[in-house]
């Protein structure tokens, strides 16, 4: 279990809020340090017969693995943040792992189905099954030195399941400078709680770990970078691996749904660093960066770069971007997968969603 600890001289501050969820709910408390915040989430376990290999699989696969079925009026599903150990000694099939799609394999289909991450393909096998994971219990949520609310400590008082049920909810997070980071929605249900050692006037709240789901525990390291406050240079998230820059974006993404900035006025003209953009993740930070700065956003998805050039995300059309060393961008995003497994061309598609507003220059 992952601790978020504080620096000894924040212990009086508060980085954490429990708020009933919704734009105006109320705080249940506040507090400093947060335990079970980072975790491992439950994972799917799929066992792949008759695995053959178009690549290597082994260690992290990918943010977003597609299992494709032969059967084409058959949906693909998606596994998001795949591992594999490989294939077991003396077996022909491969054991993949990862964050369920919330509709998981189409009804009844366990046959043929061809695998890929978005920019190759990993392989097929003639057959498959879904393995139960381990029964085990998750750990709680533990809000350590909670000073309460009013309407918190009337429930704890009353102490009756309904009372201690306080339905959904939001923990709203805080970086060291009291700006907001970002939030955790959660069903909080209050399992226990007991006075602090943070003070006589605070309790440890524990919340239903089963009603959670943590951070995954390789992204702390990103999390305690941003806890410091947002980055005062551009690609602060170069050296890191794809994964870890997707956790990059998550973050950058979640803080801008908070927008802070005004949009600048049109005909402004803006730099693209193309110099670590090999994968796609870094392609939207780096975009994010070229419009609003460092730890800026400006889309993780086509879709959302195409309504950040509409305006309210720092930009106002007509403007030009001048992106440098684009044969990186070409070289690397040129071939990728759509969840069917149909080839297509990301670089050209975002060139094309950008120059519908904006005029782009390759360099």
């Amino acid at each position: 279990m992952t601790t978020v600890h504080e620096d000894k001289r924040r212990r009086g501050r508060t980085r954490f809020t429990l708020a009933e969820a919704g734009q105006d709910g109320h705080a249940w408390g506040v507090c400093a340090e947060v335990e079970g915040l980072f975790g491992e989430p439950r994972r799917g376990i799929y066992e792949l017969f008759g695995w053959v290999p178009e690549a290597e699989v082994r260690g992290w696969v990918g943010s977003r693995v597609w299992m494709v079925p032969d059967d084409e009026t058959l949906d693909p599903w998606l596994l998001e943040d795949a591992e594999s150990v490989g294939q077991p000694l003396g077996t022909d099939s491969l054991v993949l792992t990862g964050l369920d799609d919330y509709e998981g394999p189409p009804e009844g289909h366990r046959g043929r189905v061809r695998v890929h991450d978005g920019h190759r393909w990993l392989g097929s096998c003639r057959e498959f099954t879904r393995v139960l994971p381990p029964e085990r219990s998750a750990p709680p949520l533990v809000l350590r030195g909670l000073a309460q609310g009013d309407r918190l400590r009337a429930a704890l008082m009353k102490g009756t399941r309904r009372a201690l049920d306080l339905e959904q909810a939001a923990l709203e997070i805080q970086d060291d400078q009291g700006e907001p980071l970002t939030e955790r929605l959660l069903w909080a249900r209050v399992s226990d709680w007991r006075p602090s050692s943070f003070g006589t006037d605070r309790i440890d709240l524990e919340l239903d770990g089963e009603l959670f789901t943590p951070v995954p525990a390789y992204a702390l390291p990103i999390w305690e970078r941003w806890f410091a406050g947002p980055p005062d240079t551009r690609g602060a998230w170069a050296g890191l691996d794809t994964r870890r820059r997707g956790a990059w974006l998550d973050l950058v993404r979640e803080r801008a749904c908070r927008p802070t900035r005004r949009d600048r006025p049109a005909g402004h003209a803006y730099v693209l660093d193309g110099r670590h953009v090999t994968d796609e993740p870094g392609l939207y930070l780096a975009l994010g960066e070229a419009v609003n700065g460092p730890g800026g956003y400006f889309g993780g998805c086509l879709a959302a770069v195409d309504e950040c050039l509409g305006g309210t995300f720092g930009y106002t059309a007509p403007s030009t971007l001048l992106w440098q060393d684009a044969a990186i961008a070409r070289r690397h995003l040129s071939r990728a997968l759509r969840p069917n497994g149909e080839p297509y061309d990301l670089f050209a598609e975002v060139l094309d969603v950008l120059e519908g507003r904006m005029h782009v220059t390759p360099a």
